[in-house]
């Protein structure tokens, strides 16, 4: 006889959008259910997905009972006059040709625990879920949303119309983070970047209208200069081009605090200066807002995989090049030192950036912090893979998905990726 189980699923954010029979193998949704009834009580289903498992998956197989006591069967078997089952299958046919040797001595045969899909889902070991993921969002004054042409499906989007409604979309698939990134107007570009800690700036503005609409929703800022930066850099640039440390610390604990004040949750420094992460906390703590967390910028290399995202804000260095404060990609052991700073001055998670070609490093963060680990999968990796899909060179949602889950086998918590809608709708069984 088989065995059904109903498992209820709250659905107030909504998670679960419907399932596939490969990623939830004896799963399948009941359709337009609002009551369920039994001899004791009426219970309502308005706000619940109910699911039934089915031991035996759709085909019921129900044999005549004889009406025999557990002692009659049991007297039978031990006669010898056990009940017909089906017969052993036989063993399938190898094509004409195949070689009949001997099997091989091997007492580990690792193909077993892969050998059916319930198996290999038994025995996953990463697993990727729309929560593990930070949605980046452009944002710019506008009310409408403007395509940015280096990243097919992403918009600069108006903060007052398409940002409320990404994040609505975001929302229906689990997606509950975002970090915000604005494309500020030249004419408020300055050379000491003073727009960044402006409280009515667009980016406190499009803060305080999400926690409007959404109280719940995980809110990311990026600390840096760059965007507010007449010079395109993420600091205060002395004359001779050099970027100036410590004054650019006092500018982004500013900025951080206006973040804070318009009820942003995690500050990110992006900036890669010389004791920020401190001096940030510092600031916080002492304008009241030791609850708002610091997620440093650890491991940002000065890498090639950042143009598109530079021109969706047109924050181009003006003149020169990031590589005094970005680190060198050819660098592994260099993490180790920002990552002892960043944890002794109270960061609260480590973000490594770009991602996918930085993966021994994100395992090395793991490895030896029991912080959070982040991994930024920048404009250039989710370009490529939208070109190369486009082109039909490689299956870009499969890839997609391979990607992100490469992340969290190295050893990431969170990613920040601009497929997070995409991966979000893939996960929860959606095509789009």
């Amino acid at each position: 006889m088989a065995c059904t189980t109903i498992v209820s699923v709250p659905t107030n954010v909504q998670t679960i959008k419907r399932f596939d029979c490969e990623s939830y193998a004896g799963l399948r949704p009941i359709r337009n259910v609002r009551f369920m009834r039994n001899a004791e009580s009426s219970i309502k289903l308005s706000m619940w997905s109910k699911l039934v498992v089915r031991a035996s998956g759709d085909h019921e197989v129900k044999a005549e009972k004889s009406g025999k006591s557990i002692e009659q069967c049991e007297t039978d078997v031990v006669a010898g006059n056990a009940p017909e089952a089906p017969p052993v299958p036989p063993k399938p046919a190898a094509p004409a040709g195949t070689p009949v040797i001997p099997a091989f001595p091997l007492k580990r045969r690792p193909r077993r625990n892969r050998r059916s899909p319930v198996l290999r889902a038994a025995f996953q070991e990463s697993q990727l879920s729309p929560s593990n993921f930070v949605y980046p969002l452009f944002i710019h004054e506008g009310e409408e949303d403007a395509p940015i042409g280096a990243m097919p499906g992403c918009y600069r989007l108006g903060w007052r119309h398409g940002l409320l409604e990404e994040v609505s979309k975001a929302r229906d698939v689990g997606v509950n983070s975002i970090v915000l990134f604005p494309k500020v107007p030249d004419a408020l570009k300055t050379p000491t970047g003073d727009e960044a800690y402006n409280e009515n700036g667009l980016v406190p503005r499009a803060i305080r209208l999400l926690k409007d609409k959404y109280p719940d929703l995980v809110i990311y800022t990026d600390v840096a200069l760059d965007p507010y930066s007449s010079d395109g850099h993420d600091g205060i640039c002395r004359e001779d081009g050099v970027i100036m440390n410590d004054e650019t610390v006092y500018q982004l604990c500013k900025q951080a605090v206006a973040q804070a004040r318009a009820g942003a949750d995690v500050i990110s420094p992006s900036d890669m200066m010389d004791g920020r992460v401190g001096a940030i906390r510092e600031a916080l703590d002492d304008e009241g807002f030791q609850h708002v967390s610091i997620m440093s910028y650890t491991a940002k290399y000065a890498s090639a995989f950042y143009g598109p995202f530079r021109e969706a804000l047109d924050s181009n260095p003006r003149f020169g090049d990031k590589k005094t404060y970005q680190m060198n990609p050819a660098n592994y052991r260099e993490a180790l030192v920002e990552a002892s700073a960043d944890e002794a001055e109270g960061a609260d998670m480590l973000l490594v950036k770009p991602a996918l070609p930085y993966l021994d490093v994100i395992r090395l963060l793991r490895d030896n912090s029991s912080l959070p680990i982040a991994a930024y999968q920048v404009s250039g990796e989710y370009s490529m893979i939208k070109a190369a899909g486009v082109l039909k060179m490689i299956d870009e949602e499969r890839v997609m998905m391979e990607s992100l889950m490469c992340l969290r086998r190295a050893g990431a918590d969170v990613i920040l990726t601009y497929f997070a809608l995409q991966a979000g709708r893939c996960l929860c069984g959606e095509k789009r």
